[in-house]
Parts: structure tokens; sequence; C-alpha cells
């Protein structure tokens, strides 16, 4: 049995055991040390499950130990993720989990893995092949869908509901769909919702309590209160008292049809299939994401303050709920009508808005 010895390295001595020399059988452990991680800060079930696969499909990709990356490893994965045809978003999150696991080798396994291979850790994610936080579907690129558009989804929806072969699910996505847009909320997030998590007698609309927010930076969940604002809770109510029943009991407010949570892409294939069924031109079709947006835009361009929608959509910042919002062609020109018509009541004492 081989003895235990002190070895030196730049930064300090470290205490050595045998060494591993097996560097895949070593970041399998550091793998697992970093799963319990997310564990341990309370992310979800659902969250360190999506993205086990996604850091495994990641590190399959690049073909070598995390320490051994280098920059133009990364140049090949994203660029063959670019020729597959895959999205901007998704190229992003191969990105992002790598440069998450790769912070916590820094912080946690550094000296082990200078003193078992000789690396010492820089990590290989730099200004050149960073992801920018903008996707093919960015709002600077994309508009949310209006008001107007909305309206007429929500109709198209109202009315398969009596048509559609299966009440429940049809039902069960109207109210899905109307929560996302009413709360602006993430689909993950709606997707962990729960029933207990409905609170109708809180606040002046009743509240949505988002225990899964999206935290910032790997911070782990950030729970935050949403109300129900434009008759949300009167859609919540209904749908508890008349639809939640049809599918088996559990604690999950929108579940499938074995009673588990919906996966966040199950949400985006029902909408993409709802808007198929609605046959409009694909310039006019949005995804659940499209909707968050919309929430945002419209709440601000009928006058709802900057720093409440920021608070309701749960970012750290005003200037990323900033990015959110794409007011209308005309908003400019409304606003002016709107304080001139103020200003005139004002002077005159009538109002001239009736």
């Amino acid at each position: 049995m081989a003895e235990a010895r002190l070895q030196v390295i730049a930064g300090g001595g470290v205490p050595q055991g045998p060494l591993v020399t097996d560097p895949w059988l070593f970041q399998a452990a550091c793998v697992d040390a970093f799963v319990a991680s997310w564990r341990a800060r309370g992310f979800s079930p659902v969250t360190v499950e999506n993205d086990i696969g996604l850091l495994e499909r990641t590190l399959a990709a690049l073909g070598r130990p995390a320490w051994d990356v280098t920059p133009e490893d990364i140049d090949r994965v994203v660029g063959d993720l670019a020729v597959k045809g895959r999205a901007t978003s998704t190229r992003r999150e191969y990105v992002q989990i790598f440069k998450g696991f790769h912070r916590f080798l820094q912080a946690r396994k550094a000296a082990e893995i200078e003193a078992a291979f000789g690396v010492r850790l820089v990590c290989p994610v730099d200004e050149f092949n960073a992801s920018r936080h903008v996707g093919d579907d960015s709002p600077a690129l994309l508009p949310p869908p209006t008001p107007e558009r909305v309206v007429e989804f929500f109709d198209f929806m109202k009315q398969r509901i009596a048509t559609a072969r299966k009440y429940g699910p049809a039902a069960r996505d109207y109210a899905l769909f109307r929560t996302l847009y009413h709360a602006g909320l993430r689909s993950e997030e709606a997707s962990l919702l729960e029933r207990p998590d409905l609170h109708f007698t809180r606040g002046p609309f009743g509240k949505l309590h988002v225990r899964f927010g999206k935290g910032a930076h790997t911070s782990g969940p950030r729970p935050r209160w949403v109300p129900m604002l434009d008759g949300l809770d009167l859609v919540l109510r209904w749908f508890l008292e008349d639809v939640r029943g049809k599918f088996p009991d559990s604690s999950v407010l929108f579940a499938d049809e074995s009673g588990g949570p919906l996966h966040r892409g199950t949400i985006r294939n029902r909408l993409r299939y709802l808007m198929d069924l609605e046959g409009r031109p694909p310039a006019e079709r949005f995804s659940p994401h499209a909707l968050r947006r919309a929430c945002a835009t419209h709440n601000y361009e009928r006058g709802v303050d900057l720093v409440a929608i920021q608070q309701m959509l749960g970012h750290w910042t005003v200037s990323s709920t900033m990015r959110y919002v794409r007011p209308s062609a005309t908003f400019i020109e409304d606003a002016y009508q709107r304080a001139v018509a103020a200003t005139l009541a004002e002077l005159t004492g009538k109002d001239t808005t009736a």
C-alpha cells in the first residue's frame, strides 16, 4: 500500500493520499460532487436531472478531461452545434454548464488536479467564445406578440376547449398559458408550481408563490410572490374547481396525465402544436418565453412602474427587465397623447380622455 505523502505545489502544501491516475474516474467523482453541491443549494429535482444530462453531453462532446480543455475545444463543440442547426440558447447552455463545472473544479479540486495531473486550472471560455445572453428570438430582434394577437390566441384556445377530444388537457393548456402571460413566468417556474402555491386571499388580487424562481449566476432558487393580475385569479379558481380533478391526484398544479409536472420542453411543444392547429402564419407564432416578454412589454406600455415589472419577473436588475420591453411602433405617440390629455384635464378641470 502506497504511503501517504506531502506534495508541495504552488499555492501551498496539500496532504496527499495515493494519487488518482485515471483522469476519467477522477472527473466522474468530480461530477458527482458537483451534482451533490446543486442538491445542497436547493436546486429542484427537475433542474438537477436536466443539468446532469446537459453536463454529461457537454463533457462527452469535448472528449477530454475538463482541466485539459482548450479554447479551441470550446470553439469546436459550439461550432459543431451551430452546423447541426442547434439554437443559440442551446449552444449557450453547453458553454454555461461547462463554465459552472470548471468554477467548481477551481474552487474545490484545483490542488488535487495540479498534484495528480500537473495542470493548473485556467478556464478555456474566454471573451472570444463566451456566449452572449442574446438568442435568435431575443427581444432586440423579435418583438413579443401584440395584446391583440394574445387575445386572439386565447380566444382560439377557449373555443378549442369546447370541441377538444380531451377536455382536461385542453383546459389545462389554456390555464397554463394564461399564467405564463399574466404572471410573466418562465416555463419551468410554471411547471414546478403546486396547488398550495396559490394564495387567493393574499393581497388585493391573490398571489402565486413562485418557490423555484431562477437565480442569477447559478445562485440557486430565488423565490418570489407574483400577483394574479388581469383576472388570472378567476382563471385559476376555475382550473382548480373544474379541471384539475380530471388529472391524477398530486400536489402538482399543471399536471400531465400521470400526475407529474410538465417538462419545459413539453410546454414549448404544446404551444407549437396549438399554433399549428390555429393555422396562423409563421410570422405570428411565438414561444412560451415570448409570452413572458409580452407580459413585461404590455404592462410597461400601460404605465406599470418598471421596478414593479422587475420584481414581478424576478430579474436581479432593471437593465435585465428593459431587455424584455419592446414597445409598439406608436408607443411614443400614445405616451405623448396621454401626457397632453392629462395636462389639458388639469388645466381645464375636464376629462379629455372620455
